[in-house]
């Protein structure tokens, strides 16, 4: 990188942010270009604090620039549940740390409620630039009925986006927007690498989200997996994992009857991970009931 393209790269941290189920680990695997969170329509999917790198060439028009997205969990009002107790915490933690641009996401769908109040709250006050994206213009106008509620909140943030993060439609712009805002700065991660994330929690990312792609409402989300062992050999890759669950109840459910729960969720997860890795998996899927798991995160 030469002195002149060094002075008009940006590089920083974005961080996206809002309540459960808006789309925020979609829209991240969007802006990235590659799967690297998990998503479910159930809510609380995200855990862990996950980068992900969005590098964008500079034109004439634009200047080039490295974005780094941090997904978090969604903030739910739950103050029984100990496991959303802690990533409500983490969200705070989160928001504490150096970052350069919050994206805010919203769902029209969804009403305004003391939940989004709540996750609102959390970020008003940074005196840093901040997008509002109004996620799911997919939807019919007849399904979007808060719209008008979440537009009048633009006046509060640099840059206000109506976008579906699931289609990918309206998303340039947005890139656009956060390479603008982010500070000069120099490369931040390495050419080709897309995540902080290692490859034994991205596998066990899409194990989880295939157990709730399987199951409505039967498991709870304190329920976690947990890659033990992969052995690339050179015909086939061979990953052992454990679905880890609370309640010997719940690992009756995930096994299902004859096994056969336990089969779709590995038949699920290895079409899935053969797709990403261009390879034969064989997956090695045991549940094991572990009362204080949430107290590891």
């Amino acid at each position: 990188m030469t002195e002149s393209e060094k002075k008009s790269f940006k590089s920083g941290f974005v961080v996206l942010v809002g309540r459960s189920n808006v789309g925020k680990s979609t829209l991240l695997n969007t802006l990235v270009g590659t799967k690297i969170a998990a998503t479910s329509f159930r809510a609380q999917m995200t855990r862990n604090e996950i980068h992900g790198v969005m590098n964008m060439p500079g034109t004439d028009l634009h200047p080039g620039g490295q974005a780094i997205f941090i997904d978090t969990p969604g903030v739910f009002k739950d103050k029984k549940n100990p496991l959303t107790a802690k990533l409500t915490n983490k969200v705070k933690t989160i928001l504490e740390q150096e970052i350069d641009v919050v994206i805010y996401v919203v769902d029209p769908s969804r009403e305004v409620g003391d939940e989004e109040r709540a996750s609102f709250g959390m970020i008003r006050h940074l005196n840093i630039p901040k997008i509002l994206v109004i996620n799911k213009s997919d939807l019919p106008k007849n399904e979007k009925e808060h719209l008008p509620e979440y537009e009048s909140w633009a006046k509060d943030f640099d840059a206000c986006f109506q976008l579906s993060a699931i289609n990918a439609s309206h998303i340039q712009p947005l890139r656009e927007k956060v390479i603008e805002l982010l500070p000069e700065g120099e490369q931040l991660y390495t050419d080709g690498q897309l995540t902080n994330i290692d490859n034994y929690f991205w596998m066990a990312e899409i194990i989880r989200e295939k157990i709730f792609s399987v199951f409505e409402k039967e498991v709870p989300y304190s329920m976690a997996v947990e890659v033990d062992n992969v052995e690339d050999k050179p015909d086939v890759m061979v990953i052992s994992a454990r679905i880890l669950t609370n309640e010997e109840r719940y690992k009756k459910i995930i096994i299902g009857r004859g096994g056969l729960k336990i089969k779709e969720i590995g038949k699920m997860a290895r079409r899935e991970l053969e797709q990403a890795i261009n390879k034969k998996i064989y997956l090695e899927l045991e549940v094991e009931v572990d009362p204080h798991w949430v107290e590891r995160i």
